[in-house]
């Protein structure tokens, strides 16, 4: 049965003034939930044309049955964890977005002390149905089904819930730890017509999937077993599961199984606040999940993005017959400045996602609709970049901006010896960044720079000799020399790129708007977040450039450049 599933995911957080005993994902400022900006020097590192609410402090995708739509955990009084109701907005094509009512509120007393992360399922007969944890009045956290007042309105402007809830909740036989039990996942049906869902768990340092079924919607039953686990790995928080073709690039239904199909597990790591996800076999009829063997499952494994990029969440699109993903990307300067600017969280550009074809990995590109924002366009073609260059992209606006890039390797012959005790690539890129000289690189761009360079961040590639003097490349986001400013994350951020490089080309993009860089390198292969806020470089005074700190020359053999003009959101 072809379906559509509405999807949402928020980062699990816990105000620790009502629950002292959980663990929180996020810090409540008691003093700061409630405080209005005091300054008005926000707007130039605001999303131009990111989703974010007019102010304060949100996370959260979802989507809907031919509308999409974001709920998202917002504060409407201050730009600090706090506050929180599920706000609602809802779009037509992932780039214009148009701000509902609230949509949840804590209510009973299975959500009165908070109402956080879920998923909806779209049932048959084509009602909608929320799956989302709530903290009840013992401050523990149980699974609450939402539903729509009116299932005849599209925009799902109001829902209630019924008083069946709690669906799930820990119990002395279950043994379940009620301070880690959370985020439900999308419902999948089975060839049996049961349904399906995840949720996120722990028991002590083992990260777990718990399994449920249900053959209405309404009584679910814990499964002897979860779907999977991986020991070490911690809490998992915002579960995602969907299967993917292993044929071709199309999206398929949650529901989805049978022979050219493999899954993906994704699992946020609450200790790390990175994530990390592997491909492998649903098991239907043992309801379990097996990873292949080509990634480590746990936290050195493969990530959609290796920066700033959590609480990620999936969906399929049957309009378009794709799967799209949504990720939050947190601030990287300190609470006081978020509240000097009055908000703090932004989502990522929706991309589409797919299994590569050597099935060892995910590959993401930028949704097609946001290319209908790209303005005034700059190009170069077939032109050298010797050693120690820098050249400037001109005519575009580069705080706001889009650039694609492919490189030209002429020679791999002074590629560097790669130690072969380096295995984490965001170690190699701290080690190696921008500014020291390489062989086959350091080469890529420079955005947000300053005209004197003395503000930049650098998005490049270093291609090394490997053992068995195979190639291996690595992509980089160098936020070093990011900022001024003193209060600021400046952490380096690195990853692997699967490429053979046999045609010598490696393409690079990046989506530049004010404070964020999104990078995309070969193809979305390895996927790069960043949130900068330079002091110099913003507005009309930011740069763009392309450069190369390799000994070996390298060539531009087509470069385009557009300004990207603003939509219209919230």
């Amino acid at each position: 049965m072809d379906v559509y599933r509405l999807l949402l995911c928020f980062v699990l957080v816990l105000t620790v003034y009502l629950v002292k005993e959980v663990h929180a994902s996020h810090h409540v400022y008691e003093e700061l939930k409630n405080v209005a900006p005091n300054s008005t020097q926000v707007y130039q590192y605001r999303a131009g044309y990111h989703f974010q609410p007019p102010s304060h402090w949100i996370n959260g995708p979802l989507y809907y049955k031919g509308v999409y739509h974001l709920f998202y955990q917002y504060n409407p009084y201050g730009a600090v964890w706090g506050n929180i109701v599920w706000a609602h907005s809802v779009s037509t094509d992932l780039i214009n977005w148009l701000a509902l009512e609230p949509a949840i509120y804590p209510t009973g007393p299975f959500d009165i002390n908070g109402c956080w992360s879920g998923s909806a399922t779209i049932l048959p007969g084509g009602t909608p149905a929320i799956l989302y944890t709530g903290i009840n009045t013992a401050n523990q956290q149980v699974q609450n089904i939402a539903v729509p007042k009116n299932p005849s309105d599209p925009f799902l402007r109001e829902w209630v819930k019924p008083s069946i809830n709690p669906l799930m909740a820990p119990t002395i036989y279950n043994q379940i730890n009620s301070s880690s039990f959370r985020d439900p996942t999308t419902a999948w049906q089975g060839p049996d017509g049961r349904w399906r869902v995840l949720v996120g768990s722990k028991r002590g340092h083992r990260g777990m999937a718990l399994l449920y079924r249900s053959k209405d919607f309404s009584y679910w039953v814990k499964a002897k077993h979860p779907l999977h686990s991986a020991e070490g790995t911690g809490m998992w928080e915002c579960p995602d599961f969907y299967p993917v073709s292993v044929r071709d690039t199309v999206g398929l239904d949650t529901s989805v199984n049978g022979e050219n199909v493999k899954h993906v597990l994704k699992a946020s790591l609450d200790d790390k606040k990175y994530e990390y996800y592997t491909v492998g076999t649903y098991l239907h009829e043992q309801d379990r999940y097996v990873p292949d063997n080509t990634s480590a499952d746990d936290a050195t494994g493969l990530r959609y993005d290796y920066g700033k990029f959590y609480a990620s969440k999936t969906f399929f699109d049957g309009a378009k017959n794709r799967r799209i993903l949504l990720g939050w990307m947190n601030e990287s300067d300190s609470v006081s400045t978020d509240v000097q600017k009055g908000w703090a969280g932004v989502h990522s550009i929706p991309r589409r996602i797919w299994l590569d074809p050597s099935g060892r990995q995910l590959v993401q590109w930028p949704v097609e609709e946001i290319e209908a924002l790209r303005g005034n366009q700059y190009d170069i073609q077939n032109k050298r970049i010797e050693s120690g260059s820098v050249v400037e992209v001109p005519e575009i606006n580069a705080s706001q901006a889009d650039v694609e890039v492919t490189f030209d390797l002429y020679s791999l012959e002074e590629a560097e010896v790669l130690d072969p005790n380096l295995v984490d690539p965001q170690l190699i890129c701290s080690m190696k960044g921008a500014s020291i000289k390489g062989g086959v690189g350091p080469f890529g761009v420079l955005v947000l720079a300053s005209k004197d360079m003395q503000e930049q961040t650098a998005v490049f590639f270093r291609v090394f000799k490997g053992q068995g003097n195979k190639n291996v490349v690595v992509m980089c986001s160098d936020q070093s020399k990011s900022t001024l400013a003193a209060d600021v994350d400046t952490t380096t951020y690195g990853g692997f790129v699967d490429v053979d490089l046999k045609d010598g080309k490696l393409s690079l993009r990046s989506l530049i708007d004010h404070s964020i860089v999104e990078s995309f390198g070969a193809g979305g292969k390895t996927c790069i977040t960043a949130r900068v806020y330079p002091k110099t470089a913003v507005g009309d005074d930011a740069r763009l450039f392309v450069f190369n700190n390799g000994s070996a020359a390298v060539g531009i053999t087509r470069l385009s450049a557009w300004t990207m003009l603003q939509p219209s959101v919230n």
